[in-house]
């Protein structure tokens, strides 16, 4: 499992007050399952709870927060997206102990998948891919889509802010 090491080394590094005491951030893996669809082959997903503790934290939560957001975007993108997971996607429990430091504990909802495959020596490979990540929409323009060497779709499209998911987009014409 890769992510609860990325996203410890990305709140280091974030965040000043866990850089100078790393010590005070703990990451746990709570709930773990090992998730398979039989179908051939013998790759499958890790699914657990990532329980991410930091102990008398000084700073503002926000510091925590947004950074944490941050990675999620990247690597669990879902729990931001989907409105039914990111309910209860991402939880927290505070401890106030004092006006000036917090015991925090930020629990997400994490999968990895992991990639198995037989090699010609018979051998097996392990990887981790990472998250489909997200590229800037089409430029405007006009847009034909081919399948066949034969026009399946064509449109008109106009600029747009955001973000769209990584796929072969259609041959531009024009």
């Amino acid at each position: 499992m890769n992510k609860p090491e990325s996203l410890r080394a990305h709140l280091l590094a974030s965040v000043p007050q866990l850089n100078a005491n790393p010590d005070h951030l703990m990451v746990f893996i709570d709930e773990g399952k090992i998730r398979s669809t039989a179908a051939p082959g013998l790759s499958f997903e890790y699914a657990y709870t990532l329980n991410v503790i930091l102990t008398d934290f000084p700073g503002h939560p926000d510091a925590v927060a947004i950074p944490l957001l941050a990675w999620v975007l990247v690597n669990q993108r879902e729990l931001i997206e989907n409105h039914e997971r990111n309910k209860d996607a991402i939880t927290f429990e505070a401890d106030v102990l004092d006006h000036s430091k917090v015991d925090l504990s930020i629990k997400l909802a994490l999968t990895e998948r992991v990639i198995v495959k037989k090699q010609d020596d018979n051998t097996l490979t392990v990887t981790h891919p990472d998250e489909p990540q997200l590229e800037p929409y089409l430029p405007a323009g006009n847009w034909q889509l081919y399948g066949n060497g034969e026009i399946l779709a064509e449109w008109e499209s106009t600029a747009r802010d955001g973000v769209d998911i990584a796929s072969p987009h259609p041959v531009h014409r024009g």
